[in-house]
């Protein structure tokens, strides 16, 4: 566990990691440590990958890139028969996503481009707005109910679902408040208050949609954020403690959480049933085998069979498609983008930008994990979507925004920034040469032309001259001198 004083360097007693991009092991006359000491002893050696001041920022935007164009194909996929059936086009589906993203990769590349003190002055904004609507969602002249879940606020064609901007502002006041708190937070009150009542808040409000998936992802949020900044392992663990046990009470008590309790253990007890989602999806990843039945090959995104295919389950459907390979490539991607945060927050010397990026990686992982759990079949379906693949523009918008933090916090590293700042200043004097050459030569144009007006004035052959004359000449010739 991390104290958020001590993020920035390794405590007593622990090396530093190498690679010389973080805090700790950057100083003054460079890198330290095994990679340092080679670029000193050696400036011609290749620098490892992930020894380069900017890895950390392009394996964030890859891994994000990948599973954001694997997503766009695969919603295609999935979602093109029904999309036929409903709409009598197979790409109206298609087409809202690809809507979404474009709305998103601005989002992204603006959030990129902010540096991180910036996102401090959106967290109270965004939680009071986030809980706002939160309370709209449940008037139901304001919240459209589908399937028993009043979870989405309608805006013409497209709907908002809130609870997808309360991780957002979850993750931004909650990381915020502890950096403004860091003198106190050796008190464990401090720790817990408000943070935990107002997260509580929060959840009660999105388990009355009600959104069990969703408040899973806030509890993580809670959770990452007092884990790296130090909260004592008996407070942790009591806390850990008391929320499993709330979440066994809430399951118990509504009938249709205690249906899909049931039915995870044994879904093909009631294949027709409670467990039909469940058995269809495992079906799906049955048959793709080891290469899968081929891209847009997949039987069971048909009607009538797999539910929710292009969204949840959307992972059965590119399990079936291309097989175990394209599904442990989701895995891997997944695998690097949380990687490529908690890098992040480890060698940022930012106190926000540290508890953030673990923040996000919290968030975009149990998200991943919850729902790939549930497709193959590891722990109940919650009905959240796979992040940057499923289809929905209100969970891809936040989760878009947050990876261009990310990718704002890698660019604040150390060692990128003092790289990023060495590139602007090759490219200010790149131009102020380019401008003081072009410069020169319109100068020496002028100074040639002079010069060779001088040249033919001293022989006599001015061209200004041998023109007034030739004009001269034509006027007498026409008798108009």
């Amino acid at each position: 566990m991390t104290t958020l004083g001590t993020a920035a360097s390794p405590p007593a007693g622990r090396p530093e990691r190498g690679g010389g991009s973080g805090p700790a092991s950057s100083g003054p006359s460079g890198p330290s440590g095994p990679a340092g000491s080679a670029e000193a002893s050696d400036p011609a050696a290749p620098v490892p990958l992930l020894a380069r001041p900017l890895a950390s920022y392009y394996l964030v935007l890859f891994s994000a890139g990948l599973l954001l164009l694997l997503g766009l194909v695969m919603v295609l996929s999935a979602s093109s028969v029904r999309s036929y059936e409903d709409f009598g086009s197979s790409y109206v589906v298609f087409i809202r996503q690809a809507t979404w993203v474009a709305i998103g990769l601005p989002l992204l590349a603006v959030a990129s481009r902010v540096p991180p003190r910036y996102f401090r002055g959106l967290a109270y904004p965004v939680l009071a707005l986030a809980l706002l609507l939160l309370a709209v969602v449940l008037v139901p002249p304001f919240g459209s109910s589908v399937n028993g879940a009043r979870r989405w606020i309608a805006l013409g064609p497209f709907s908002i679902q809130p609870s997808e901007l309360a991780k957002l502002g979850l993750l931004l006041w909650g990381s915020d408040l502890f950096v403004r708190k860091q003198r106190l937070l050796t008190d464990w009150k401090h720790l817990l208050v408000p943070l935990v009542p107002v997260t509580i808040f929060i959840s009660l409000l999105i388990m009355m949609e009600p959104d069990m998936g969703t408040t899973i992802v806030i509890v993580s949020i809670l959770l990452t954020l007092l884990w790296v900044v130090g909260t004592p392992m008996a407070v942790f663990g009591s806390l850990v403690a008391l929320i499993v046990a709330s979440g066994a009470v809430m399951a118990i008590t509504e009938p249709y959480r205690m249906e899909r309790l049931l039915s995870f253990r044994n879904p093909w007890k009631d294949a027709s049933g409670t467990g039909y989602q469940a058995v269809q999806g495992l079906y799906a990843l049955g048959s793709g085998g080891w290469w899968g039945e081929g891209l847009g090959a997949s039987r069971e995104k048909w009607p009538d069979l797999l539910p929710h295919a292009h969204t949840d389950f959307i992972l059965a459907i590119i399990g079936e498609e291309l097989g175990l390979l394209g599904s442990l490539v989701v895995v891997s991607l997944f695998a690097t983008l949380g990687y490529a945060g908690i890098r992040v927050a480890h060698r940022s010397r930012d106190p926000f930008a540290q508890l953030a990026a673990a923040g996000i990686s919290g968030w975009i992982i149990c998200q991943a994990v919850v729902n790939m759990g549930a497709v193959i079949g590891l722990v109940p379906i919650t009905g959240i979507p796979l992040p940057l693949v499923s289809f929905g523009g209100s969970a891809l918008l936040p989760t878009m925004v947050v990876v261009g933090m990310l990718l704002s916090f890698a660019r604040a590293e150390p060692a990128a920034e003092r790289l990023l700042a060495r590139r602007a200043a090759d490219r200010r004097a790149a131009g102020r040469f380019r401008a003081a050459r072009r410069a020169a030569a319109r100068r020496g144009r002028g100074a040639a032309a002079r010069g060779a007006r001088r040249v033919a004035t001293r022989a006599g052959e001015d061209p200004r001259l041998e023109a007034a004359r030739r004009i001269g000449e034509r006027a007498r010739e026409r008798g108009m001198v």
